[in-house]
């Protein structure tokens, strides 16, 4: 019989999806058929995977679309269990908008977006009965299923519709590891109020908590430790040190408030003479922040978020170069920007610009359609107008897994060889002249500055490099000498390490032992 383990918690960012990686990345190392699973999901970072063969078991699979989307620490989880994700792993994304809307996306595939309050309205019973399949089917084909959880298990107004929490634990059949952040401070009453608050028969479920992101000796959280587990019989199974593995982040909101280093530490011991600073205009709508992580990995790369609220005078003054990532709403993000004034201090940059999906979108001159992409009734909304192309919004959405040739140019020039991503957005980009198409058949550049809607290039080598050699050059400095840079560790192994190392598997039983 196949066993699901939840990992939820008391809070939101309580380090559900590190652990959940962890986790999976343990059991696979031990020859377990592990698979990753969350029910419910809520994030703008999404990856492309297979949608998932409903076999007969539903109408959410039968569109004959090959490709869906899924939030991407459940696309890291599945990458760290060693399988391949498909849609189920994710059947339900809710994708933020702005001004209280999401996107709607069951089994892969956008279905609306309206406010939160239509959804449990009219599609909650309908993503209820997709997320229970899905489970069915994983369940089939694999031992155990690592589920992550959402937000607070203890949202007592959210009960009788918490599919990420409450529902997956009761269809699944679950038991619950519950997750508790002790560097927001408050953890024991955190965790004494949330296992209060649970319904009894989830009470009943909970196999033992963890604290996470502790700092300091844990032996001075001893006489809580003891305290807690007299008054709620849950055992305390592990103390997790503070480290961050270099997982990707589930959702801009985790980004760091200022900049992101290599992911060992906020220093990285490189000479100032051998960095560089590549800026990345912090969107209000931003999504796939992760396609900047593989940047930030690399030793001597300062990866700056930089403000667009038009307090900053020259946002791009430290910047070597400067990176448009993608956008849930193009066009509301594109007049943000220029009421900030960024379009006119990018005009002024003369270093090397990439814009990736919707940052391709806003670098050219002009969308049309615009109205079904934003707020308020626009049909044509000027660019930046760094490439002549022109894109136009409508009704589809593309999704596909891709591999291209790249035949490098401007700021990846002497990239070569072959390099996989993913593609997932609206609109059709048009180019206007005649141009390099160095990666997607849509891709453009001129001089130093590219536009692609290929996703995760950065994580392919000849193009990271090559761009990395482009932001050197330009910038006149040298990248550090190769003794410098220490080898890398896997963010799964990491991940796996942080669970062994600090949490009693013992207390699981099989096939954790």
């Amino acid at each position: 019989m196949t066993r699901t383990i939840l990992v939820a918690g008391t809070a939101s960012h309580v380090g559900k999806s590190t652990i959940a990686a962890g986790l999976c990345r343990l059991l696979a190392d031990r020859g377990v058929d592990v698979a990753p699973y969350k029910a419910q999901n809520m994030s703008n970072n999404a990856r492309v995977v297979a949608r998932a063969d409903e076999g007969g078991d539903g109408d959410d699979g039968d569109d004959g679309d090959a490709w869906g989307e899924i939030g991407v620490s459940q696309f890291v989880q599945a990458r760290a269990a060693g399988v391949t994700p498909t849609t189920d792993a994710n059947p339900v994304l809710l994708k933020p908008r702005g001004d209280g809307e999401s996107q709607f996306v069951l089994q892969g595939r956008a279905i609306d977006h309206f406010p939160a309050g239509e959804y449990y309205e009219r599609h909650w019973e309908r993503a209820r009965a997709a997320a229970e399949r899905s489970h069915r089917r994983l369940a089939r084909d694999h031992d155990v299923i690592i589920a992550e959880g959402a937000g607070s298990i203890a949202e007592i107004n959210l009960h009788e519709r918490d599919l990420a929490n409450v529902e997956t634990a009761r269809f699944g059949d679950a038991e619950i590891l519950l997750l508790v952040d002790i560097e927001r401070g408050g953890a024991f009453a955190s965790l004494y109020g949330t296992i209060e608050l649970l319904p009894e028969d989830l009470r009943e479920r909970i196999v033992g908590a963890v604290v996470t992101k502790f700092r300091g000796d844990p032996s001075l959280l001893e006489p809580g430790i003891d305290e807690i587990e007299a008054r709620t019989g849950v055992p305390i199974l592990g103390v997790v040190p503070y480290d961050d593995p270099g997982l990707p982040e589930e959702d801009s909101v985790s980004l760091p408030a200022t900049d992101q280093r290599r992911v060992d530490g906020d220093d990285d011991g490189i000479d100032p003479a051998h960095s560089v600073t590549i800026a990345v205009p912090r969107l209000p709508r931003l999504s796939n922040a992760t396609d900047l992580e593989a940047l930030a990995a690399v030793a001597g790369v300062r990866v700056a978020y930089v403000p667009v609220d038009g307090d900053v005078d020259e946002p791009l003054a430290e910047a070597d170069a400067v990176v448009l990532p993608g956008t849930k709403n193009t066009v509301d993000d594109l007049l943000a920007l220029r009421a900030a004034g960024f379009a006119d201090a990018l005009e002024r940059f003369d270093g090397p610009v990439v814009g990736i999906c919707g940052g391709y979108q806003l670098l050219g001159e002009r969308i049309t359609n615009a109205a079904l992409e934003g707020t308020g009734d626009r049909e044509v909304v000027p660019g930046f107008g760094l490439l002549p192309v022109e894109t136009a919004f409508g009704e589809e959405k593309r999704l596909e897994q891709v591999t291209v040739e790249v035949s490098g140019a401007g700021p990846i020039a002497g990239a070569r060889g072959t390099v996989s991503g993913y593609e997932i957005h609206a609109g059709r980009t048009r180019v206007l002249a005649d141009l390099p198409s160095p990666l997607d058949p849509d891709s453009a550049v001129r001089e130093t500055v590219l536009g692609t809607y290929l996703h995760g290039l950065f994580d392919e080598d000849p193009v990271r490099e090559a761009f990395l050699d482009c932001v050197y050059r330009e910038a006149g400095r040298e990248r550090p000498p190769t003794d410098d840079v220490g080898e890398a560790t896997s963010p799964y192994d990491r991940a796996a390490s942080l669970v062994r190392d600090h949490v009693d598997l013992e207390a699981l039983g099989e096939p954790f032992l």
